[in-house]
């Protein structure tokens, strides 16, 4: 599978984020093979839990699920480039890859902002690529805060 087809399902994550009335960031957690193992939306009011977001909740369904910590080759495909926090949680967890659709100027952890990996402190430098369906990605992210402004 490509790049595109994983960021196809992050986004019908987002999607059902959007629906559920969160800020709409979904993102998968793919497996050495492709498989999907951990898949999730952001979940931030409806857990009233401000580290709700995707990334950190698929990294704890995955962690979880395997019974470890550490997600080594690993990919994370998550439609809005990481915050400064999940940018650390996914150095913590030694992801392997972190591949994002839209990007964050404002608050991006990854190449913007904090540019958490490019630390001497960072724990784990994953490759990360980012513009992957960034259109698609960016579009639902200003829908969503359109509809709040209007």
């Amino acid at each position: 599978m490509g790049f595109n087809s994983q960021m196809g399902s992050a986004l019908i994550e987002a999607r059902k984020a959007a629906e559920a009335g969160e800020v709409p960031v979904g993102a998968v957690l793919v497996d050495p093979r492709g498989e999907i193992v951990a898949r999730a939306g952001n979940r931030t009011r409806r857990d009233c839990d401000p580290t709700a977001h995707a990334e950190i909740l698929v990294i704890r369904a995955a962690a979880a699920a395997l019974g470890q910590e550490r997600l080594g080759g690993y990919t994370l495909y998550v439609t809005l480039e990481p915050c400064a926090m999940c940018a650390g949680a996914l150095a913590h967890a030694r992801i392997s890859r972190v591949v994002y659709g839209a990007a964050d100027p404002k608050s991006g952890g990854t190449d913007h902002g904090a540019r958490v990996f490019s630390h001497a402190q960072s724990h784990h430098r994953p490759e990360v690529i980012g513009g992957i369906s960034e259109e698609d990605c960016a579009a639902l992210l200003q829908n969503f805060f359109a509809q709040k402004r209007s």
